[in-house]
């Protein structure tokens, strides 16, 4: 009977309090200004609802071969597989990209956009040359949408080798010994960490910028085009509607497979987990979550 039980709990646990109330009435107001954006955002969610859900009730094994999950308040490691394998972790990068960002930028700022800010994949139609956007919408649109325009703009904005730099330097302070990047956004293969330094980045995030993470489980940023059309920037980090996510941020290159570097709340307390190489990060984060449940 427990067994039946398990999931169920678990899935209320999950789910209990999910903060699409917040955003659906706070995107009500661009609605007006774009319907057909806001009719297509509705879908997203709904589609990614269904996704979470199919997700949540499978029964796969974990596939990722480099993970791990840390008590944030002890650090405990509480499971670990591979914690030192060394791989690409793409847009993860976005994460030491928004550290060094709000340490070293006036969020207030206002940056105008030149086109090589945006030569790199993955941009946005909002972001255009001769825009002017203040650092921290670009903060956001890198953080909620992984626009790597806004990334590099971020890293233009201070120089990009001297913004790559202060990367590495961050990097080396916090004991990621098996970190590097190469570029602000994550779009180079050969940046590159462990499940263990990416959890020290984590613990430094979520005790020195929470709101890098309050950032990342928001789902309403909106912008005007170049024709002044509000378009809204949707967020990719899987997890966001969920209670217990407390935030986190995702990747995908096809060398890097499926990446996560996240903190969620497992029985009030906070747990970083970070997942590389993965063929499907929602299980895999699901199935870490119920091994975590029955053990915390």
């Amino acid at each position: 009977m427990k067994q039946k039980l398990f999931p169920i709990i678990f899935f209320i646990l999950l789910f209990a309090v999910l903060p699409w109330q917040n955003n659906f009435a706070r995107a009500q107001n661009y609605a007006v200004l774009n319907p057909a954006a806001f009719i297509e955002s509705l879908k997203y969610e709904i589609s990614l609802f269904k996704m979470l859900l199919g997700n949540l009730a499978a029964k796969n094994q974990i596939n990722s071969p480099a993970y791990i999950a840390v008590d944030l308040t002890s650090g405990k490691t509480l499971l670990s597989k591979n914690p030192d394998q060394i791989r690409s972790i793409a847009s993860i990068t976005k994460m030491m990209n928004a550290v060094v960002a709000r340490e070293n930028i006036d969020l207030d700022k206002k940056i105008t956009l030149t086109d090589e800010m945006l030569s790199y994949w993955g941009g946005s139609p909002v972001l255009f040359e001769g825009a002017r956007v203040n650092a921290r919408d670009l903060l956001k649109a890198a953080l909620i949408q992984s626009t790597n325009d806004a990334a590099e703009a971020l890293a233009h904005s201070a120089g990009e080798k001297e913004f790559v730099a202060l990367m590495n330097q961050k990097a080396k302070e916090l004991e990621m010994a098996n970190t590097i990047f190469y570029d602000a956004c994550g779009m180079n293969p050969k940046n590159k960490s462990t499940p263990a330094d990416l959890a020290k980045m984590v613990d430094y995030v979520y005790k020195n910028h929470p709101e890098i993470l309050q950032i990342t489980k928001s789902n309403n940023l909106w912008l005007p085009d170049k024709s002044g059309t509000w378009m809204k920037f949707q967020n990719v980090n899987n997890f966001y509607p969920l209670a217990a996510f407390v935030g986190g941020k995702t990747g995908y290159l096809v060398e890097s497979k499926q990446t996560i570097a996240s903190v969620f709340e497992v029985n009030k307390k906070p747990i970083a987990i970070v997942v590389l190489y993965s063929k499907n990060r929602q299980s895999d984060i699901f199935r870490i979550l119920e091994k975590l449940q029955t053990q915390i």
